[in-house]
């Protein structure tokens, strides 16, 4: 019988780095899926520091491949002449299952991938990507007023109490 205290919990393991706070006012996540980053050195020292933009950065298919496009790590300041150049495409690990699935679904429709998350799980830097439809202005004024709705709420529970 294994020992219980060697299995390390899934939710212990993650370590999020950022997230992509506009994507949820911007679109509307249809499905997720995790996937892997290939990376240089000074990227990963630059990731454990928390230094990472992910606004306007999307995931883009090419052929048989999946690009993570226009995410910005900014230089890690001890590599010096063994730096990363900060804005350019990083491929993403995914099955080929994955990639027709949601290469796909993407074309099919006019969807997007999107970024949502970035964060170590294992040690290894992960990915969290989103199958977006964009929203249009009506339906974000519309959830602005449901959160403003639920945050009067919220108040006045708290003043009864």
């Amino acid at each position: 019988m294994p020992n219980k205290s060697s299995k390390k919990s899934a939710a212990g393991n993650d370590r999020v780095v950022t997230q992509n706070r506009k994507a949820s006012h911007n679109f509307t996540v249809l499905d997720t899926l995790e996937c892997g980053m290939v990376l240089v050195g000074s990227e990963v020292k630059s990731l454990r520091n928390g230094k990472i933009s992910l606004e306007e950065s999307y995931a883009r298919v090419r052929g048989d491949e999946v690009w993570l496009i226009g995410c910005d790590i900014p230089e890690y300041t001890e590599a010096n002449r063994y730096n990363h150049v900060p804005k350019r495409p990083r491929k993403l690990l995914l099955h080929r299952r994955e990639i027709k699935r949601f290469a796909g679904l993407a074309a099919q429709k006019g969807l997007t991938l999107v970024p949502l998350k970035i964060y170590f799980k294992e040690g290894r830097a992960k990915v969290l990507l989103g199958l977006c439809k964009g929203k249009q202005l009506h339906d974000k004024r519309e959830a602005m007023k449901k959160a403003q709705t639920q945050r009067d709420l919220r108040q006045q529970m708290a003043k009864r109490r």
